[in-house]
């Protein structure tokens, strides 16, 4: 059980703090597509854009399709991409230890030019990155956890996953890897029954924390 062959991370609401900017933009529109609906923005968090259209913006609504892609787009190039509070230090130790690690993101390129443009330094700080592009199937399928513990030829058993979301929590549990919630997005009794370890950020995280838990 202390064997621990990588660490695998998800992007919004666990690298960055992201999660209340997307709320913010969705919340705009949701007012102005479903204003007998409010706080729908809530009941999106961890969806793909494709699963968010396939629910909100399908039949009379899928015609305003393109519009809201190109309002994301623009919301998306003034955004911000904060760090978690102690995600730096906690990428650091897995370094010095030897563990390697991967971003496991549903995001995609056009999305990850922006982060490189803000931060020159996020490609290092990783030894994968994994996209939208490298998928067959979107979060809450296991599929990325996956591929990911297999770039690094490791089982998915001696990973660690990072995530935030409802739906990426699953796909992390049904990966067969330690998962651990963070609680950025969704509260603590939310994600408690999808996860084995539970932290508001990385401010307390180390390798040695990691590996007594999992004992």
């Amino acid at each position: 059980m202390n064997r621990l062959s990588s660490a695998l991370f998800d992007l919004d609401g666990v690298i960055f703090d992201t999660e209340p900017q997307y709320s913010q933009f969705w919340g705009s529109q949701f007012r102005l597509y479903y204003p007998e609906r409010p706080g729908l923005e809530n009941s999106i968090k961890g969806q793909t854009l494709t699963q968010i259209y396939d629910a909100y913006f399908c039949g009379p609504l899928e015609s305003e399709r393109p519009a809201v892609t190109r309002r994301l787009n623009d919301f998306e190039r003034q955004m911000t991409f904060p760090y978690i509070q102690g995600v730096l230090d906690f990428l650091a130790d897995l370094r010095r230890c030897g563990i390697p690690s991967a971003v496991v993101t549903s995001s995609n390129h056009e999305k990850m030019s922006r982060v490189y443009a803000q931060h020159p330094e996020f490609r290092s700080l990783f030894d994968a990155i994994l996209t939208s592009e490298d998928f067959a199937y979107s979060k809450p399928h296991p599929d990325c956890y996956l591929r990911a513990a297999a770039r690094f030829g490791a089982q998915p058993e001696d990973c660690v996953v990072f995530e935030d979301s409802i739906n990426g929590l699953r796909s992390g549990r049904d990966s067969g890897a330690y998962v651990v919630a963070l609680t950025t997005t969704n509260p603590l009794d939310a994600v408690r029954p999808l996860s084995d370890l539970q932290v508001p950020d990385f401010s307390e995280m180390s390798v040695q924390r990691l590996l007594q838990e999992r004992a």
